[in-house]
């Protein structure tokens, strides 16, 4: 199987999509069931994989010296995506390069395991545009299912087995007893580490704990690097799939720190359900190409201040009154860059900078809700717009 899963993805990358942050690709219809899928199953062999980007997420800025370091000189990264579907359950692969294997530990704090997540636009009861790609926005839901590389180190599988929730050098057995202990736990232990979480924007993350979302995700790490899988059903209290399901993808990297906001991330992509008819809507703004001219775009970036304020270049310090773009190209769509020059306050970051300063606030409260203290570019003209969405998509590092 491990052959096949290597033959299956070589092809795959030979005769994938050309490489894009933005694209769609074709999840092939199998009647097989597709619940208990993992990244051996010969099923994937009929699947068509494409290239997709992830780059670093630069909107927040971590408090971490040693990661900051770590992550400074980050490059964009390739990894080969497939899909399937029967109709009722939808199956993504995800495979990714990484020279080093973590995974989730107990022994101390400062170390982090590998981990991918895919997230899903969420129900809505009106057609809207996609969701911010940083855990949604408000009015417009994500659905984001986590995986993470964790080992056996004692029994978290949530029975409230107390006896066997504790270290092994705290048992006070000794011998043929801790033997029998260290047992007990590896039968008992579950090391699948599969969360998945609602949310309309930052800090509002909330794990569904309900059983009302039937997934299941893993991961496999061979030949330096990761393939992670997830099946998940097509329809629930949360996502309702039809024609096209919008997924954006992210990895971390435990060598590196990455955690919450370090990793990353992918643009949304566009995925078809073979046999039926797709969403042209959705699929156009995940794929579309901005009109504008670039090069006039940077020049009106640089008329109308947004430097001043933003981090456009790494060549020069992060700014102190709005979230580095230095990424924002690669992962983010030409429809959410035009949102955000024309209503600055449809999705606002929070938490970019700890370290900011207390008199040049990003946004203030009113009525509950955040409110961006970016100046509304509404008054400029469509095609000056669109130059600098243009520019905007340029923005982005070199993918490795």
């Amino acid at each position: 199987m491990k052959k096949l899963l290597t033959t299956i993805l070589s092809l795959g990358v030979a005769a994938s999509a050309a490489l894009a942050g933005d694209l769609s690709l074709t999840a092939v219809k199998v009647s097989d069931k597709l619940d208990a899928l993992n990244a051996d199953s010969a099923l994937w062999s009929k699947a068509k994989f494409a290239t997709v980007a992830l780059y670093p997420q630069s909107a927040i800025e971590f408090n971490d010296k040693e990661a900051i370091e770590a992550n400074k000189a980050n490059k964009g990264k390739k990894a080969q995506v497939a899909a399937l579907h029967n109709g009722s359950e939808i199956a993504i692969l995800v495979k990714w390069a990484d020279g080093s294997k973590n995974v989730q530990g107990i022994k101390c704090t400062d170390t982090y395991s590998d981990g991918f997540a895919l997230q899903f636009a969420g129900t809505t009861k009106k057609a809207q545009p996609l969701p911010y790609i940083g855990m949604g926005s408000d009015g417009r839901p994500v659905v984001v299912h986590l995986q993470k590389a964790t080992d056996k180190v004692y029994e978290p599988n949530g029975n409230k087995d107390v006896s066997t929730q504790i270290n092994r050098q705290q048992t006070g057995v000794f011998g043929k007893e801790l033997a029998e202990y260290d047992a007990k736990v590896v039968s008992l232990a579950n090391t699948d580490f599969e969360r998945v979480f609602v949310g309309e924007g930052f800090r509002s993350l909330t794990e569904i704990k309900d059983k009302s979302v039937k997934s299941n995700a893993a991961m496999k790490y061979e030949n330096k690097g990761w393939t992670g899988t997830l099946v998940r059903s097509l329809k629930d209290d949360y996502v309702s799939a039809s024609g096209t399901v919008p997924v954006a993808i992210a990895v971390w990297d435990g060598e590196k720190h990455g955690r919450n906001g370090l990793k990353l991330l992918s643009s949304w992509v566009a995925i078809n359900l073979e046999g039926e008819k797709a969403n042209a809507a959705v699929v156009a703004e995940a794929t579309e190409t901005p009109k504008g001219d670039a090069a006039k775009g940077k020049l009106a970036a640089e008329t109308n201040g947004c430097a001043g304020c933003h981090q456009l270049d790494k060549s020069v310090p992060a700014g102190t009154m709005a979230p580095s773009l230095v990424n924002v190209g690669g992962y983010s769509t030409a429809a959410y860059l035009r949102e955000s020059i024309l209503k600055p306050s449809a999705v606002v970051v929070p938490g970019y900078n700890r370290n900011a300063h207390k008199n040049t606030p990003w946004y203030t409260i009113e009525k509950g809700k955040r409110v961006s203290t970016m100046t509304d570019y509404s008054f400029l003209d469509k095609a000056t717009v669109e130059d600098i969405v243009a520019y905007l998509k340029t923005l982005k590092v070199e993918v490795e």
